[in-house]
């Protein structure tokens, strides 16, 4: 049998923080999840189970048991029951801050001849025709201009 890479060796105020955190229902389930897979993992338990038994038994896949027990050999309890944050946002926005900007700051100069006052949906095609952005709508023009407190419309 090849020896273990990463052992999960658990204090008793660690297993008593665990099995409080798996019997209160006060966590998220993959807290409680990740919580099961280190209170089996745990070498002082007897039987020893296999990364394959553990993952049957909380039923889930053996990659995340070993990333678990990567994660709390690594950098501690804490971080083996959360889950990792993103280093970059799921979508990226398309709005950035120099469009916002150049937005504002359009709603600041003096609306084109024929109107006394921007409209939102004004904006948006002005935006669009001076190539800002490719596309826009007024929803989002105004979630602009209402999240810099312009009220200038």
């Amino acid at each position: 049998m090849p020896k273990k890479k990463y052992t999960v060796k658990l204090s008793e105020a660690e297993k008593i923080e665990l099995r409080k955190l798996t019997t209160t229902g006060q966590s998220s389930a993959k807290e409680i999840l990740h919580a099961n897979i280190l209170l089996a993992t745990d070498d002082s338990r007897t039987p020893k189970l296999t990364v394959a038994s553990v993952a049957e038994k909380c039923e889930t896949s053996t990659t995340t048991v070993q990333r678990t027990r990567k994660r709390y050999s690594e950098e501690g309890m804490k971080v083996a029951l959360t889950r990792k944050e993103r280093e970059t946002p799921a979508v990226k926005p398309k709005i950035t801050g120099d469009v916002e900007a150049r937005i504002i700051a359009l709603a600041c100069n003096e609306p084109p001849e024929g109107f006394s006052k921007w409209s939102l949906r004004l904006l948006a095609d002005k935006v669009v025709e001076l190539e800002y952005i490719d596309k826009i709508t007024h929803v989002s023009v105004g979630s602009v201009l209402k999240k810099h407190n312009s009220n200038r419309i």
